[in-house]
């Protein structure tokens, strides 16, 4: 099954792909930070999408988060930030 991602337009700097919780303040304070620097990224609330999408998201981000934890911002398919951590987000975007 795909996920459905909502894109946010902005500067090209990298793949960001954020999976959060719509009710998470960490998740927010990750979009407003992201919106902030003008970043293009996609991102999906995991908690309001159906169950089979539920599903499928939450084994896509345990192959980068085994704790399933949020937010968790894959960057280029390859590499992983868990958490709101600005440094690592400002790093990844240079």
């Amino acid at each position: 099954m795909t996920l459905k991602f909502t894109h946010v337009p902005g500067k090209s700097k990298a793949k960001i792909k954020l999976f959060a919780l719509s009710t998470c303040g960490w998740c927010r304070k990750t979009k407003g930070f992201l919106n902030d620097l003008g970043v293009e990224y996609d991102y999906i609330d995991v908690d309001s999408l159906a169950e089979m999408e539920r599903e499928t998201a939450v084994e896509e981000i345990k192959r980068w988060n085994p704790q399933c934890s949020f937010p968790t911002i894959v960057i280029n398919d390859d590499s992983c930030i868990v958490g709101f951590d600005e440094e690592k987000i400002r790093r990844v975007i240079k």
